[in-house]
């Protein structure tokens, strides 16, 4: 019987040492995060979150050479009145010295003409060309941001019937606003209702503009400007878009103002 209770103890010993073992692994705590360890948690964040779309990151390589374009004078039923905004719309700049191109009718018969930077800097701007026949009107800002870059052009030559373009612009004075669509037709041609000659070799596309982008670029997926957008076509008269717009191709756009062909 003795035997047998000392096997016992022994056992019910070694059971109780088993279990605090056991605990001791268990109930160990935890190891202290590293910076190692929390780099490779932020590398891996990174990993799994997707990209920017190729929309996207077109339209962030364009977005700080778009401008609001502003145009004031009087009203034309007052003309002894005071002096107020008559016009909106947008410009993309296109050289290092801050020369923007914009669109004729957004500048035409005001009395003077500004501009707004993306960083905010406003300033006024001269209109240096024109061309009515094109719809098209070079402006040279008098101060420019320390920072601005010019966008980069690309050419029309190389788009086709479904290629992915973006718009960016001010509609009705909201912006800069980006829409994507892509391009519905190439060489179309646009007739205004008052008569004057029409605007040829447009390239016609879906993404959606309104009153307020005229003048503002329109972009290949690269983030190039391959057309400056200068009307939408709407037979019920009501001005609003409706899924056809038009851009002048950037080859024009710049011959038309003098800027030798790239």
């Amino acid at each position: 019987m003795r035997q047998n209770i000392h096997w016992t103890i022994s056992i019910s010993s070694l059971t109780i040492g088993v279990g605090l073992a056991l605990m001791m692994v268990l109930t160990d705590s935890p190891k202290p995060v590293t910076q190692k360890d929390i780099e490779a948690a932020v590398i891996r964040s990174l990993e799994n979150n997707d990209p920017p779309s190729l929309t996207a990151r077109a339209a962030k390589a364009v977005l700080p050479a778009v401008v609001r374009v502003r145009g004031f004078g009087r009203d034309p039923k007052r003309p002894r009145g005071p002096e107020k905004q008559l016009g909106t719309g947008t410009g993309v700049v296109i050289m290092e010295d801050g020369s923007l191109l914009t669109s004729f009718h957004v500048v035409q018969g005001m009395d003077r003409v500004d501009v707004i930077f993306h960083d905010g800097t406003e300033s006024p701007a001269a209109i240096v060309a024109v061309m009515p026949a094109q719809d098209l009107a070079l402006l040279k800002p008098q101060r420019i941001p320390d920072d601005l870059e010019p966008a980069v052009l690309g050419s029309s030559n190389r788009l086709s019937p479904g290629d992915e373009v973006v718009a960016i612009g001010f509609p009705f004075g909201i912006g800069p606003s980006v829409s994507a669509g892509v391009v519905s037709g190439l060489n179309r041609e646009f007739r205004t209702r008052d008569d004057k000659p029409a605007l040829s070799g447009l390239i016609q596309f879906d993404a959606a503009v309104n009153s307020g982008n005229s003048g503002g670029p329109l972009i290949n997926l690269s983030g190039e400007v391959v057309g400056i957008v200068t009307a939408i076509l709407n037979p019920n008269k009501s001005g609003t878009f409706i899924g056809i717009g038009f851009a002048a191709t950037i080859e024009g756009a710049a011959s038309a103002v003098g800027i030798p062909p790239f």
